[in-house]
C-alpha cells in the first residue's frame, strides 16, 4: 500500500526517539548540577567577647550567606557576654555585675532577662549533679585569686598568694541556697550580703549551646563555633564528613596535640592548668580553685569533655579537675553521651570507654 511504514521500521523510530530524549534529560540534568554551586567553606573571628577568641568556620554557598549566619552568632555572643559578666554594667541593662552589686550594704532583688534566669538555673542543676564542684556563689573567694593573680602576672617580682584567712572568711560565703530565683518573675536576689557570683566555669559554654540550639532549631548546619576553646559542632562538614578537631597538648613538649575528634554535633571542652596561671616564687598557680582547698586543684594537666551540651562540658570539664580520677570517672561514666580525657601531671593519659570510638587520623 502506497505511503505505509512497516511496522518492524515504525518499532525501531520509537526506540531512537526515546534514546534521544532520554540522552537530552540526562544532559539537562548535568549541565544544571554542574551549574549548582558547591558550599565553600569560610572563617570569621571575633576578639571582643568573654575575653577570648572566637572562631566561626561554616560552609555557606556564598561569603554574603556565610557572613549572614556569622554576623548573627557574633551579635548574640555579645548580648550574652554582656548579660552574663560580672566585671562591667551597662546603661538600661541588668545583668550579673548589676546582681553582685551592693545598695546600702544589702544586694538588691534584680529583674532580670530570662536568659539570666535559665543560666542560673542551669547553674544549680550543675552544682547538685557536681555534688558542688561547681558552685557559682564562690565569687567572693574567687575574686580574691583575681586580684592576686592580675596584680602578679603585672609585677611578676612582686607576686604573692592570697592570705588563707582571707581564703577561708570569703569561704563563709559560698552558699548557693542564698541565691534566691523567681523564674516566674524573671528575679535574682542574693541573700548574703557578702556573697558574689561567679560564672566563669559554666557561662561561655552554656551561652556557645544557646546560640548552637538556636542555629539548628532552623536547619542551619555545617558550622564550628571555637569560644576560646568551647568548642561546639553544628552538624557535619559539606560532604558529610565529621569536622576534625584537635585535642591540645596540655604538656611543654611533644606534639601539638595528643589526638583528633571526629564530631558531628557534640561538644569538646577542655580545663586545663597550663592556661591562666601565674608564678609564685618559680611555682605555677593556675585558675581553677577547689571549693574545699581553696587552692588551685591538684593531680591534673588538663581535662576535656566532649558530649552534647557545650554549658555542661564547660561546667564538667571544671568539675572534674576538682575530683580524683576515681570520682570523676565514676561521674562520667553515669551520663549518657558523654566521655572524657584526663591529662596527669606526670603525663599519664586516661579516658572513658567510649572516648576512643571518636579518635580519628587527621
Amino acid at each position: 500500500m502506497g505511503g505505509s511504514v512497516p511496522p518492524i521500521f515504525c518499532n525501531c523510530m520509537k526506540k531512537i526517539v526515546t534514546v534521544l530524549v532520554s540522552v537530552c534529560l540526562l544532559l539537562g540534568a548535568l549541565s544544571m548540577s554542574a551549574c549548582q554551586k558547591q558550599p565553600e567553606k569560610f572563617n570569621a573571628y571575633s576578639f571582643d567577647y568573654f575575653d577570648t577568641v572566637t572562631t566561626i568556620t561554616g560552609y555557606a554557598e556564598s561569603k554574603e550567606a556565610f557572613d549572614a549566619v556569622a554576623n548573627e552568632v557574633l551579635g548574640e555572643l555579645e548580648t550574652y557576654h554582656r548579660l552574663f559578666t560580672i566585671y562591667h554594667r551597662f546603661e538600661g541593662m541588668e545583668n550579673l555585675c548589676t546582681i553582685n552589686e551592693l545598695v546600702e550594704g544589702q544586694h538588691r532583688t534584680v529583674k532580670v532577662d530570662e536568659r539570666i534566669i535559665d543560666m542560673l538555673l542551669y547553674a544549680k542543676e550543675m552544682h547538685t549533679l557536681t555534688e558542688g564542684r561547681i558552685n557559682i556563689a564562690m565569687g567572693s573567694v574567687l575574686s580574691i585569686w583575681h586580684d592576686y593573680r592580675t596584680e602578679g602576672i603585672d609585677n611578676p617580682v612582686t607576686a604573692k598568694l592570697p592570705p588563707m584567712d582571707r581564703l577561708h572568711e570569703a569561704a563563709q560565703h559560698t552558699d548557693i541556697n542564698n541565691l534566691m530565683i523567681d523564674a516566674e518573675n524573671c528575679t535574682v536576689t542574693i541573700t548574703d550580703p557578702q556573697m558574689k557570683l561567679d560564672v566563669g566555669a559554666i557561662a561561655k559554654g552554656y551561652a556557645v549551646e544557646m546560640i548552637a540550639q538556636r542555629l539548628e532549631s532552623r536547619g542551619v548546619s555545617g558550622y564550628v563555633l571555637n569560644v576560646g576553646g568551647n568548642v561546639r559542632t553544628i552538624g557535619t562538614k559539606a560532604d558529610g564528613t565529621p569536622w576534625t578537631v584537635g585535642l591540645e597538648n596540655p604538656m611543654e613538649k611533644g606534639e601539638d596535640y595528643l589526638c583528633y575528634l571526629g564530631l558531628t554535633g557534640q561538644t569538646l571542652v577542655t580545663s586545663g592548668s597550663y592556661q591562666r596561671y601565674y608564678l609564685v616564687n618559680g611555682k605555677r598557680y593556675h585558675h581553677i580553685i577547689h571549693p574545699d582547698t581553696l587552692m588551685p586543684a591538684e593531680g591534673f594537666l588538663s581535662v576535656s569533655v566532649l558530649t552534647k551540651h557545650s554549658g555542661m562540658a564547660d561546667a564538667l570539664s571544671t568539675a572534674l579537675f576538682c575530683m580524683t580520677l576515681e570520682q570523676g570517672m565514676a561521674l562520667a561514666e553515669s551520663l549518657p553521651d558523654t566521655e572524657v580525657h584526663w591529662v596527669l601531671q606526670d603525663g599519664t593519659r586516661h579516658a572513658t570507654d567510649g572516648w576512643a570510638a571518636y579518635m580519628i587520623d587527621p
